[in-house]
């Protein structure tokens, strides 16, 4: 029989209370390393509509939607849209300062597609983004999707 190709492992890696609690630590660990990328502003009929990436050794890990009548974040899943066009200077020194203000919550999330755990991060009472860290708890899982975004939106 010839060797087989590395895939996706056919069973699920096993998880414990342990990993989930260090994917917390992990993720509190690298809480004061983030920063705020630069703003996503997008325009559509309905509006304006400007998403704060968070960022960690160059790679977005999540997305914060900014209330920009607020100057704000609106809670996960609840994009704001405004009448008002955005300059991202604007936007950059209030999103530093958010992304300062995020605190771990004490919980974790596994996604059994994506074999990682999801560590909510709250801004205030919302919750309003996520960490993704590797089924051990050990590395954090960059949003590549969004990184990719990112590095196409930088002027």
């Amino acid at each position: 029989m010839p060797p087989p190709i590395k895939g996706h492992p056919r069973r699920p890696p096993p998880i414990s209370r342990e990993d989930a609690e260090k994917a917390i630590e992990t993720a509190r660990e690298i809480l004061h390393l983030l920063s705020a990328g630069p703003a996503l502003i997008r325009g559509d009929p309905g509006g304006w509509h400007v998403d704060i990436p968070v960022m960690y050794q160059g790679y977005a890990l999540d997305r914060i939607h900014l209330d920009v009548d607020k100057m704000e974040p609106s809670p996960k899943g609840r994009p704001v849209r405004s009448s008002r066009e955005m300059d991202p200077s604007e936007i950059k020194g209030r999103a530093e300062e958010i992304v300062r203000e995020l605190r771990v919550l004490d919980a974790a999330e596994y996604r059994e597609p994506d074999r990682c755990w999801v560590v909510p991060l709250a801004w205030g009472p919302y919750l309003v983004a996520h960490v993704r860290v590797s089924s051990d708890g050990r590395e954090v899982v960059p949003d590549y999707g969004l990184t990719e975004e990112v590095r196409r939106n930088v002027y």
